[in-house]
């Protein structure tokens, strides 16, 4: 076999030689830029979660072995996560954003920072009330506000309702977790739509004037008080009720669920939307849908013990034992909508 120098070919092959090279490298080229692209995106969702990672990563593990999509997540708390969208704009790298309260979710819509997401499977998942109207979130888990209260000095009989807390009879008797928190300026955004600025102002001076002590900075503090004593009742959400009696059973607690023959409890969600930028919408997608998915509300709920959004799923069987409850159905938008109202109704009432 003998080798022929270019020099030695032909006019037409020489001129040839560089056309096809050419080719060649320009195809490796495109080969080498599509699926890259599509690995860095078709295969990665990246979410901004303000849920801590212990509540989150057993859903996304689920969600990788079942579609091979790799979740990317970075956790901080709701407030950073929106400010850093903001800053970031155009060039997040966030496709989702999880956090929990309706009225953070409403704020990251009204920031633009959400983009309305068309799914058969989250209408059917999702009941309404617990979506944004204008499909920018959905709700993955319910996060009920209940009445926590001491069994050695308070029978079932003699409660009833958020705002009878605010009757005489609770004087000195009332622990409340700070205003500050948005559970509970999410509660008065909800009570404020049913019953006006006016009936809730008086009711929320009642409460005031029943404090036991200072507003407490956080629900379990309110709730080891109410156990020792110290008050009789309070509100809280039911899944901090849930941890405190994992870790000591035989504190003399127990749930009540009040204005069952009225509007019902007061519900919030933890949830999470589709960024407006995000660069992997339909991957995204797919892992909104699959939270919201039987296969994954139960891992969803349940780590947290809170409740399924989806309706056709039962709580885990620790939370199923609190006993049901009817649910206020008014829609959880309310709380963000009626958020600023609901802190400046609070700061005249006196409730720090």
């Amino acid at each position: 076999m003998h080798y022929r120098s270019p020099s030695r070919l032909g006019g037409e092959t020489r001129r040839l030689i560089p056309r096809v090279l050419n080719q060649y490298i320009t195809a490796i080229f495109c080969f080498a830029i599509f699926f890259g692209a599509s690995a860095s995106h078709a295969e990665q969702v990246v979410v901004y979660s303000a849920r801590i990672e212990q509540l989150i990563k057993p859903m996304f593990d689920a969600f990788t072995k079942d579609t091979g999509i790799n979740v990317k997540f970075v956790t901080d708390k709701e407030g950073p996560l929106l400010a850093r969208l903001k800053a970031e704009g155009k060039n997040t790298p966030a496709d989702m954003l999880i956090t929990s309260d309706a009225g953070n979710l409403w704020e990251a819509a009204q920031e633009g920072l959400l983009r309305p997401v068309e799914s058969k499977m989250l209408q059917e998942n999702v009941p309404a009330y617990l979506h944004d109207p204008r499909n920018q979130w959905f709700g993955l888990s319910v996060r009920a506000r209940t009445i926590i209260y001491n069994t050695q000095k308070v029978k079932p009989s003699d409660l009833s309702t958020y705002e009878a807390l605010a009757e005489p009879q609770w004087k000195g008797r009332l622990c409340l977790r700070t205003s500050k928190k948005v559970y509970n300026q999410s509660l008065v955004a909800m009570m404020i739509a049913e019953h006006g600025a006016v009936r809730t102002e008086e009711i929320i001076k009642g409460w005031v004037a029943n404090l036991a002590i200072d507003p407490l900075s956080d629900e379990t503090k309110a709730m080891e008080f109410v156990a020792a004593g110290r008050c009789d009742v309070t509100i809280a959400n039911s899944y901090y009720y849930g941890r405190l009696m994992q870790k000591n059973p035989a504190l003399p607690l127990a749930i009540f669920w009040p204005n069952q023959e009225g509007s019902g409890v007061h519900v919030n969600i933890s949830g999470a939307g589709i960024t407006k930028y995000a660069h992997n919408v339909p991957a995204a997608t797919r892992l909104l849908e699959f939270l919201s998915s039987e296969k994954a509300q139960n891992l969803f709920a349940d780590v947290n013990m809170e409740y399924p959004v989806n309706p056709r799923v039962k709580p885990d069987p620790t939370v199923a034992a609190w006993g049901t409850f009817k649910q206020n159905t008014i829609n959880v938008t309310t709380a963000g909508e009626l958020q600023a109202e609901a802190v400046k109704l609070m700061d005249r009432a006196g409730y720090r």
